[in-house]
């Protein structure tokens, strides 16, 4: 299994000064965040798009040609693109630049992204956003699949041939879609042969294997090989369950509560925060070990070959920078020990 990380670049307080967070040392944290995830032997570091003020990155790709210079061997991916809102000419262009500056390491994870924001900023209108993600990924595939490209639809200028350069060293660039929970999203997945990531950042996650199964039999039904399948999830970890709580529950809370607000939520509760983090819960907060327990618990319902973390609000950077030692110096490789002695010789 592929064991990584993923975040929105959170801004805020920072809880050690008690001050606002700067972009600039913010962006300087994630790049010492990915550094060590590579160092410590994490297969994936990804980074969201926002255009809001509680989040730095807006431009993934340009995030990830930063990484790409400091690191070695993790593979670097947006999480997500949200493709709806974007030019999939440009987007392409982008990635196949990572790949090239990282060795071949970019992945493009596309989605409709879980804020509306960039809609009418790039002026888009909401009306059009199913039908804007299904054209742009056409257009997207077609051009992974073809350097010069003919091609028409309603919302971008056609193509006539044209080539879309640079083109990337990994033939074809990975793209992975993002599923939040709707069975269409992953019967397309499934139907285009495409890999999806899964994210599960509430209620039971047993309640979201349905969306595999979907996943699975929509590529089958088209004669597709079966593709891969990522479990994305909130979590912390720390050297043990009390300070991993400790330090977990205001970071969620405040960003969950701020989220809730604007959507009609009920606020976070210690008691619900306490349940989510247990077994069955959505997230993956806790000891090296619990948190092993948890990702070979789900293992077991979803079948998956990548789990993604994502630490939501801002921590102690120097306890951020321990979580991912952890993750990768104790969590991946047990988990891996585990899923090598079960798998059949």
């Amino acid at each position: 299994m592929e064991i990584g990380l993923f975040t929105f670049g959170d801004m805020g307080i920072d809880p050690e000064t008690g001050k606002p967070i700067t972009p600039q040392e913010r962006m300087r944290r994630l790049m010492e965040e990915v550094k060590l995830a590579d160092e410590v032997g994490l297969d994936v570091w990804a980074v969201g798009e926002h255009h809001r003020p509680d989040y730095v990155v807006s431009s993934p790709s340009t995030v990830l040609a930063g990484a790409a210079t400091i690191t070695e061997k993790i593979r670097l991916s947006s999480a997500v693109v949200v493709l709806s809102s974007e030019d999939p000419v440009r987007v392409f262009q982008q990635f196949a630049t990572v790949d090239l500056l990282s060795g071949g390491r970019a992945e493009i994870m596309a989605g409709r992204g879980s804020f509306i924001e960039s809609f009418p900023l790039f002026g888009y209108e909401l009306d059009d956003y199913e039908e804007l993600f299904t054209e742009k990924l056409d257009l997207l595939l077609r051009i992974r699949k073809d350097t010069f490209v003919t091609w028409r639809g309603e919302h971008r200028a056609p193509l006539h041939g044209q080539g879309i350069f640079p083109r990337p060293i990994q033939n074809p660039l990975p793209v992975w879609l993002a599923v939040g929970g709707t069975p269409a999203s992953a019967a397309r997945a499934g139907s285009l042969g495409l890999p999806m990531s899964l994210a599960i950042i509430g209620g039971l996650p047993e309640r979201f294997t349905v969306f595999a199964r979907i996943h699975r039999q929509a590529a089958e039904k088209a004669g597709l090989p079966q593709p891969p399948l990522a479990i994305s999830a909130h979590g912390f970890i720390a050297d043990t369950p009390e300070e991993a709580v400790r330090l977990a529950f205001p970071a969620f809370s405040q960003v969950m509560n701020r989220i809730g607000r604007e959507r009609g939520w009920a606020p976070m509760t210690e008691e619900q925060f306490q349940f989510s983090r247990s077994l069955r819960g959505a997230d993956f907060v806790g000891s090296p070990q619990e948190i092993v327990e948890k990702i070979l618990y789900q293992h077991e319902l979803f079948g998956h070959q990548r789990f993604l973390m994502q630490m939501v609000g801002l921590f102690p950077h120097r306890q951020v920078l321990r979580s991912i030692e952890l993750l990768g110096d104790k969590v991946a490789p047990e988990v891996r020990k585990a899923l090598k002695a079960s798998s059949p010789i």
